[in-house]
């Protein structure tokens, strides 16, 4: 235990949720590698953004908010997210001197003495009084199984490996998925393949007008009682609906967004279901989501039978030290930056109760 470093928050993950509590901790007074610790495993700075495919572009990407402090203006809506949203980070990094090391894998988080937690990490090991963690989903794409999946000659990809439409030039496509990622793969991907098959396990629900405040409440309030409950938290997105914009209405129009019913079983050459309908497949493109990445807290038990961390605003339930931010319900951007701004009040609570004991 040689390497053992003493600070009084970590932060896990340096994405807008991490960056946005990393913000706040700076601002109320916090040291960074003194009071704090930010370790991110990425390569560089911009969260998952930094692995998104090159044809998502700035201008298609929808319901971004800035991190707190910083606006981000004057970005080109015709470059790559990608690029857009790394540059920005690592300016918020710089400006706000947050010290994020990386690249650091995290691999345990324990309980240790003095009623620390022991961060176990390819850094070192942290022992700190609490901790925030806001490592996503990104690392954790979620692959259902399915009967002859693996007699299957074709290739198979998640959305997290999705190269752009090109690739799939004079090709069978199957996407697997009813959410934003699988509408814009197929609205995509469609001018270039020989034959796209769009197929989702429940029919799509589109949903018409404005995204208003009220309803961005209504939504988010949905997942908020499924992690409150304990259960596996789902996207916002789940349960507000896709939206019915002009793109969506022309792939409608087209047949693109003709859905199927996920299919019964794989082939060697394609997917088919329990009728007997068959179709011929090159390519099976799973746009099926991704689950949180929490595996690291394990050994602390948090997860309640239902499968989740039960949470109460950003504060898991089973351990106040430890809050989760870009999770459940703050899992949007503009969540992760209201969790972020919560996690710090409690967390700055929480200590100064301790401060007495300690003393």
């Amino acid at each position: 235990m040689n390497d053992m470093r003493e600070v009084e928050v970590v932060v896990i993950g340096a994405g807008q949720a991490g960056l946005a509590g990393a913000y706040h901790l700076r601002r109320t007074g916090f040291e960074p590698d003194r009071d704090f610790v930010v370790l991110d495993h990425s390569p560089g700075p911009g969260g998952a953004w930094q692995f998104r495919w090159p044809s998502l572009t700035y201008g298609k990407v929808h319901g971004t908010h800035a991190l707190p402090g910083m606006e981000l203006a004057g970005a080109d809506p015709a470059r790559a997210s990608s690029e857009v949203i790394s540059e920005y980070f690592a300016r918020y990094e710089r400006t706000f001197g947050l010290g994020v090391r990386r690249p650091v894998d995290v691999r345990a988080v324990r309980e240790g003495p003095g009623g620390r937690l022991l961060v176990e990490s390819s850094d070192g090991t942290w022992a700190t009084r609490a901790l925030i963690n806001a490592t996503g989903t990104w690392d954790r794409p979620f692959w259902p199984r399915c009967p002859g999946q693996e007699r299957f000659r074709g290739r198979q990809l998640h959305t997290a490996r999705y190269p752009g439409p090109e690739a799939f030039a004079g090709q069978r496509v199957v996407v697997v998925g009813g959410g934003a990622s699988g509408t814009q793969h197929l609205l995509e991907i469609a001018p270039y393949a020989a034959d796209t098959t769009w197929v989702t396990r429940r029919p799509p629900v589109f949903r018409e007008g404005p995204f208003d405040e009220e309803a961005g409440r209504a939504a988010v309030a949905l997942v908020e009682e499924r992690v409150r409950q304990g259960l596996p938290p789902r996207s916002v997105v789940s349960v507000t609906g896709l939206p019915l914009n002009d793109a969506v209405r022309q792939g409608l129009a087209d047949g693109v967004l003709d859905r199927r019913p996920l299919f019964d079983r794989m082939t060697p050459d394609g997917v088919e279901w329990a009728d007997g309908r068959r179709v011929e497949a090159d390519v099976i493109l799973w746009a099926t989501g991704f689950r949180p990445a929490v595996g690291h807290l394990a050994p602390l038990r948090l997860r309640e039978p239902g499968g989740g961390i039960r949470v109460e605003g950003t504060r898991a339930v089973a351990d106040p030290r430890i809050h989760l931010v870009g999770y459940g319900p703050s899992a949007s951007t503009i969540g992760a930056n209201r969790a972020g701004r919560a996690a710090v009040r409690e967390i700055r609570r929480l200590l100064a109760q301790e401060e007495p004991a300690a003393a």
